[in-house]
């Protein structure tokens, strides 16, 4: 049996009080591929009964929000809790406000250039065309757009990423994400992205106090991996909740200067703390 620190156990009622909202990662918390984890759907029941809500929150952009909604509908999630908030859907958002009326030129997914292009955000169909440069998980990654978004770096665009994971976890080990892609347009270019969205930075968090109307110090944010999902609720005035239900262990808790406020073995842990 996972033995938790106690300093990660106490006064967990309280902590856990004034939470109206949990932000819950996909993958190692809620599910492992394609099988959810144990207590997992009496958790969100739990929520219901003590009247709080949850949000799914990911940073994988190579898929668009229909993908995730009906995977949770195959798993037995109820609909309500089937709005999934994404790295790409915060990264539309971001761009719309910051660079509106101006064309993107993105490395993305085609389910995801569509859905971008849904929510209003105008894409360019070159580099020559485009006013700023927008980074997203590539999973069909073609070496000339490659190339021409890295001249579009090097001569000085505005440069957007949508978060900053170096490797995606598959059910055979894991393919370089995103923050490989960052690196190697840096070795490249010699340039890092100007703003970085999902966990554990700001944009993505900005995006969640859109969609729930919540004020952070409602929400907290919890997740297998200390160093995004962790990372993002303590420092962003969020509660930071570990489940050592995927990637992270014990080991790495003691190793990480990203210290959570409580930790579980899993999500349904906390439902006797929830009454």
């Amino acid at each position: 049996m996972t033995e938790i620190p106690a300093e990660y156990r106490e006064n967990i009622r309280e902590k856990l009080a004034d939470v109206r909202c949990f932000l819950l990662d996909m993958d190692g918390t809620f599910y492992l591929g394609d099988n959810l984890i144990d207590g997992s759907l009496d958790f969100l029941e739990a929520l219901e009964r003590t009247g709080r809500t949850a949000r799914f929150l990911t940073n994988n952009s190579s898929k668009s929000a229909r993908v995730y909604a009906d995977k949770l509908q195959r798993m037995g999630v109820p609909e309500k809790y089937r709005d999934v908030i994404s790295s790409g859907h915060a990264a539309v958002h971001y761009c719309l406000k910051h660079y509106p009326d101006r064309k993107a030129f993105l490395l993305g997914t085609e389910a995801l250039r569509q859905e971008l292009s849904g929510m209003g955000l105008l894409l360019a169909e070159t580099a020559e065309e485009a006013d700023y440069a927008l980074l997203a998980f590539d999973t069909g990654l073609a070496y000339d757009r490659l190339c021409a978004f890295c001249d579009l770096v090097r001569a000085g665009a505005p440069y957007i990423a949508t978060h900053p994971d170096l490797n995606c976890p598959t059910e055979t080990g894991f393919i370089p994400d995103v923050g490989s892609f960052i690196a190697l347009i840096e070795a490249s270019t010699g340039r890092r992205p100007d703003t970085i969205i999902g966990k554990p930075y700001g944009g993505i968090v900005e995006e969640a106090l859109l969609r729930t109307g919540l004020r952070r110090e409602e929400m907290a944010m919890v997740g297998d991996r200390l160093y995004t999902d962790v990372a993002t609720g303590v420092r962003h005035g969020m509660k930071g909740i570990l489940v050592l239900s995927g990637e992270a262990t014990l080991a790495d808790l003691a190793a990480s200067d990203v210290k959570p406020d409580l930790v579980f073995t899993r999500l349904s842990e906390m439902i006797p703390y929830l009454s």
